[in-house]
């Protein structure tokens, strides 16, 4: 019996399962969630005072980092970069 799996890449895995979009917003969040964390851990700030900084509440802040909360605008991400003084910086591939 041939194993059908050997050679077919996880691309082709999630296309099949027709769930490519989903998992790649979600890896997406992750890792801007991730990077927010560690550029507020750099500066040393709190959630409270980041967002104090961003004019917002803590719980808008919790939002921002939640890795799985992926309806964020752009412009939160925007401000957020701005506070911790990073940049956006997005591409079309």
């Amino acid at each position: 019996m041939k194993n059908k799996a050997i050679g077919s890449s996880f691309d082709d895995f999630l296309a099949e399962e027709g769930i490519t979009d989903e998992v790649e917003d979600g890896a997406i969040k992750k890792l801007i969630a991730y990077q927010l964390q560690t550029a507020i851990k750099k500066k040393h700030l709190t959630k409270t005072s980041l967002a104090a900084r961003l004019d917002t509440s803590r719980a808008a802040v919790n939002r921002l980092l939640d890795p799985d909360n992926e309806s964020i605008t752009l412009l939160t991400l925007k401000r957020a970069a701005n506070v911790l003084g990073k940049r956006i910086r997005l591409e079309l591939v």
